[in-house]
């Protein structure tokens, strides 16, 4: 095979549409994939997921392993490291300043949000201070996005994020101001599945319209 710089194919730009089920997703809760159907066309159609709909700053997935250090007397550096700790955080900003999305953003649970806007007695979310002993609440995410840098195939090829268990954990601000829009910065904290111990998964994938 003659020499090649790289494949700009590869080069991924774009942002992922945001899915969030309200129950803990484990390894065998995905909905099944279609060979002639985007995946977000099978979330969107699926009762159990709901779309964020805007988002700002796209999709920041973050690996934070932790190492242990040997150190010996015959070196000034380690002799050897190991891993002892293992973090992976997901992060965007929902666009969209529902209601809906700041349940989701400030972990709370479904029953915290009652009626709806379009009501006259309104949509009512009660920010509630919690008690001792409540377990946090933990959600599914899926995210969908493109699976290549080429443009005549970037309809068909796209990559699934999926993320098992996941925890919003950090602070979040409500906001009403004049020069910017309201919206919700969320980062999640992704835990493991007891079955296989794993995050998630990232899949690449391609699909074909029926002619």
């Amino acid at each position: 095979m003659p020499y090649t710089r790289g494949n700009n194919q590869n080069i991924i730009v774009g942002a992922a549409s945001f899915f969030i089920a309200n129950y803990i997703l484990g390894s065998g809760g995905l909905p099944a994939q279609s060979a002639n159907t985007s995946y977000r066309e099978v979330l969107s159609n699926s009762a159990n997921f709901r779309n964020v709909g805007y988002t700002m700053n796209g999709l920041d997935l973050t690996f934070t392993p932790n190492f242990g250090e040997v150190s010996v007397d015959q070196i000034l550096d380690v002799a050897k490291l190991y891993k002892q700790g293992m973090q992976v955080s997901l992060k965007t900003a929902f666009a969209e300043a529902t209601l809906e999305n700041l349940l989701v953003s400030l972990a709370y649970k479904s029953s915290a949000l009652t009626g709806t806007k379009l009501s006259s007695a309104g949509q009512t979310m009660v920010l509630g201070a919690g008690d001792i002993g409540e377990c946090p609440v933990e959600r599914g995410i899926v995210a969908v996005g493109p699976g290549t840098g080429d443009c005549d195939d970037s309809n068909h090829i796209e990559r699934i994020y999926a993320a098992y268990r996941a925890l919003s954990i950090d602070n979040v601000t409500v906001s009403a101001k004049r020069d910017a829009a309201s919206m919700f910065e969320v980062t999640f904290r992704l835990l493991p599945d007891d079955e296989t111990a794993s995050y998630g998964k990232i899949i690449d994938r391609s699909w074909t319209i029926l002619s």
